[in-house]
């Protein structure tokens, strides 16, 4: 164990990508401690990306980009803001909103930063919102897009666990309800303090209506991809191929934004970017056999059983660990590295492998916004060049909120297998 973790940990710190860092601590203790042959390692590297499911991944980010680049993100905002009018904290609410909208496409948390925090950071500073505070709100918000579905976290857990894409996807509204609610609460309650406020425009049931005849076909899309999926008319990686033909004929068609030329660009960085994505999940599905081949699971649960047999106290333990992971590896291997190891200690205490798949992206969220690698946050940061302390400071009572959101599903069945147990 010492000369696996030892080699990470050296070439993480002298800044070797994390799938090459795990593969080269993989090959180091096969060559000190002979445990297999080549062949089997490469074996373990081909099983960690050969799901078909995995197809959805690259699918679901396309149709996210092509429908962010088709003018998709600009359409939803004004649907939430005819909604939300002058309210107190309306522009905040209008945000988290259609954070909520455009995660529900995209699946990704960075995408929806980037796609909801270009439009919507320059309006809350308009109107008088501390730009701080809107980087912040959007920043977080933005983590939305990995726990509502369709949510690339949820299809790799799933993939690695052996659970259910769509049990997973619908157990997944609960929480993102919960969070974006909480959200909404505690933006009120700031905006309020500073006497923020929404656009300036009173809501209007003809505003409401132009927006939504425009923004329509936007709404549709995850409709036809959850309704698809939970009607049994298609997979979820079938579903993802639909989302990104889908994307691509409103855009060309109807919204008439997008290009060829566009539709390649967005082709080709997906394509780049899976590229080192799944030579990640390759290494990280291989040393996922290599903990199982060392006993390291069993070694782990009684390490914990060890502590305490308190389901509140290892729950705390848990927390810890997943916070300070998260913070420095990461989503995609914390996911299929740790996901199976954690769940053999839950599973003993009643906690239900779809429920803490909910738990463990929630805390992935968290680490979206937490330094040093907080990719939300220096998504948002290269966006507006203010510093990350600043933005940080700001989004304390909204990370706290994540971190409440997390206790009460972990703690609360219901609120991910409620919506699950009702379409059983």
């Amino acid at each position: 164990m010492a000369i696996l973790f030892g080699t990470m940990a050296v070439c993480l710190l002298l800044g070797v990508p994390i799938g090459a860092a795990i593969g080269a601590a993989i090959l180091m203790l096969n060559l000190l401690q002979p445990f297999t042959t080549m062949e089997y390692i490469t074996q373990y590297m081909y099983s960690g990306v050969s799901s078909f499911t995995l197809l959805a991944l690259p699918f679901f980010i396309i149709s996210g980009n092509l429908m962010d680049t088709g003018g998709i993100s600009k359409r939803l905002i004004k649907i939430a803001n005819s909604l939300i009018g002058n309210v107190v904290g309306g522009l905040g609410t209008v945000t988290v909103l259609a954070c909520m909208f455009f995660g529900a496409i995209s699946g990704s948390a960075n995408a929806t930063v980037a796609a909801i925090g270009i439009i919507m950071i320059p309006q809350m500073v308009r109107a008088g919102y501390n730009k701080y505070y809107a980087v912040a709100l959007v920043t977080v918000a933005g983590g939305l897009g990995c726990v509502v579905p369709p949510s690339y976290p949820l299809v790799i857990y799933g993939i690695t666990n052996n659970q259910s894409i769509s049990d997973l996807f619908l157990a997944g509204i609960g929480p993102a309800l919960l969070v974006g609610g909480m959200l909404i609460l505690v933006n009120y309650c700031i905006s309020r303090k500073y006497g923020w406020k929404g656009s300036g425009e009173p809501v209007s049931i003809k505003r409401f209506f132009i927006a939504l005849k425009d923004g329509i076909w936007a709404i549709f899309m995850p409709i036809i991809i959850l309704g698809g999926i939970y009607g049994g008319i298609f997979t979820a990686t079938e579903a993802a191929v639909v989302a990104t033909v889908y994307s691509i004929l409103v855009g060309i068609f109807i919204y008439r934004e997008l290009t060829l030329k566009k539709i390649w660009k967005m082709f080709f960085d997906t394509t780049a970017a899976m590229g080192g994505m799944n030579y990640t999940m390759a290494t990280a599905g291989a040393l996922s056999s290599v903990f199982v081949y060392l006993g390291f699971g069993e070694k782990v649960q009684n390490f914990f059983f060890g502590i305490s047999d308190s389901t509140f106290v290892i729950m705390l333990i848990i927390f810890a660990i997943l916070f300070i992971v998260g913070m420095f590896v990461q989503t995609t291997p914390t996911i299929i590295i740790v996901s199976p190891i954690l769940l053999q200690i839950v599973t003993p205490l009643g906690i239900h492998p779809i429920q803490f798949g909910l738990v463990m992206t929630l805390s992935l969220c968290i680490a979206f916004v937490t330094p040093p690698v907080a990719s939300n946050l220096f998504v948002a940061q290269s966006m507006t060049g203010l510093d990350v302390g600043g933005i940080t400071k700001w989004a304390l009572p909204f990370i706290l909120v994540l971190f409440v959101a997390m206790a009460l599903v972990a703690f609360f069945p219901m609120f991910s297998m409620g919506i699950l147990a009702l379409f059983r």
